[in-house]
């Protein structure tokens, strides 16, 4: 059987009770939300870089940029559940204040 739950605002969750002999298991997915927005609507910026990695900036339109939490960098599930799409390996490194609405990403450079 199975619930759902709202745990963040921009998070859905799914709980799945699993019956397994006399164990019960509660198990939490993560499940997408359902975006409306179409994906040209986020402006994916150059990559550039230095040294060690490769960098880019994404600037979110401003009803999306309400979803990014203000307290912690976003993992890859988080940021790609508000709609950014781009290729493995990137990494939310940085949250700039004043602007909150454009994201920082990096990832190494191959060796």
């Amino acid at each position: 059987q199975a619930y759902n739950c709202l745990i963040h605002f921009y998070k859905r969750y799914l709980l799945l009770k699993l019956l397994r002999g006399s164990l019960v298991l509660t198990v939490c997915v993560l499940q997408p939300p359902r975006l409306t927005m179409p994906n040209k609507d986020i402006y994916y910026s150059d990559k550039y870089t230095d040294e060690k990695f490769e960098y880019r900036h994404v600037m979110l339109p401003k009803d999306v940029a309400k979803l990014v939490p203000k307290t912690h960098l976003m993992s890859e599930a988080e940021w790609r559940n508000i709609g950014v799409q781009q290729s493995l390996g990137w990494i939310h490194y940085m949250l700039h204040e004043p602007e909150p609405h454009i994201l920082l990403f990096r990832r190494p450079l191959p060796a």
